[in-house]
């Protein structure tokens, strides 16, 4: 799985980093406005409002962006992870078609097989149960070569298809864990919240007051929906994961078939 510089940070401490960040930065913008005035009194707000709407506008549009496009990502995960279990239970009740001995073992393999994608979930064994999965892969096709070698029919073609679809559907759950928000992306997100915090801290010294609660308020809720989309793009660790009930489901089946 690809890691990024901050996966190590909880969510929880990122969330108070990020908001933590962005009060200082507003307080900076804030003394940096009043230090202008002492030194320029007679210099006015002139556009300062408007050039902080306008940042804060495109700093809501790319967060909007970024949390659809996270989210349509976590579906998709979602979504092939019942793929992959669909394509599983098909191989193995085709399995039931192929000549002995030859479903007692394919069928292992597949119950095995589901256990190593479920083993994956847990960091620390999941280049293990990659590997293991992999090497399943090499063993079931070969079990598949000699069946359609030895015994060509339709019905062999439907269990080597099912076979192959186990196969890329692995490789596709891969490149969905690995696609991720660039951290160049992240980077220009953090920079454009900072600043649009230090040109509101800048406003408000130029108007005068400012609200503290209402800062806040503004922090908390920009600092929340930058969570929700580290949330969303971390594959694991994070406070919303993708179920696996599918797969689960299907070992319970795999382990009461008859």
């Amino acid at each position: 799985m690809t890691t990024q510089l901050l996966d190590p940070l909880p969510l929880w401490a990122l969330y108070v980093v990020m908001a933590l960040f962005l009060f200082l930065m507003a307080e900076a913008g804030y003394q940096l406005g009043r230090a202008r005035q002492r030194r320029r009194p007679e210099e006015k707000e002139a556009n300062i409002g408007a050039m902080a709407g306008a940042t804060l506008g495109m700093l809501a549009f790319i967060l909007a962006f970024l949390v659809g496009t996270a989210a349509d990502r976590f579906g998709a995960r979602r979504q092939l992870v019942v793929e992959e279990a669909n394509a599983i239970r098909t191989a193995y009740l085709r399995a039931g078609y192929v000549p002995e001995p030859y479903p007692g073992e394919i069928r292992p393999l597949l119950s095995e097989y589901v256990h190593e994608r479920l083993a994956a979930l847990d960091p620390q064994h999941t280049a293990e149960a990659i590997a293991r999965s992999e090497q399943i892969h090499v063993e079931l096709w070969a079990r598949a070569e000699a069946l359609a070698r030895d015994y060509p029919s339709d019905v062999i073609a439907l269990f080597v298809e099912s076979t192959n679809d186990i196969i890329d559907l692995h490789t596709l759950r891969l490149r969905a864990v690995n696609t991720r928000v660039p951290e160049s992306l992240w980077l220009s997100i953090y920079a454009l919240s900072g600043l649009a915090m230090l040109m509101v801290g800048l406003h408000n010294s130029y108007s005068g007051h400012r609200n503290l609660l209402g800062l806040l308020a503004l922090v908390l809720a920009f600092s929340a929906v930058i969570l929700l989309i580290a949330d969303l793009d971390r594959p694991a660790g994070g406070f919303l994961q993708v179920s696996q009930q599918a797969l689960i489901d299907l070992q319970h089946f795999m382990a009461s078939y008859p």
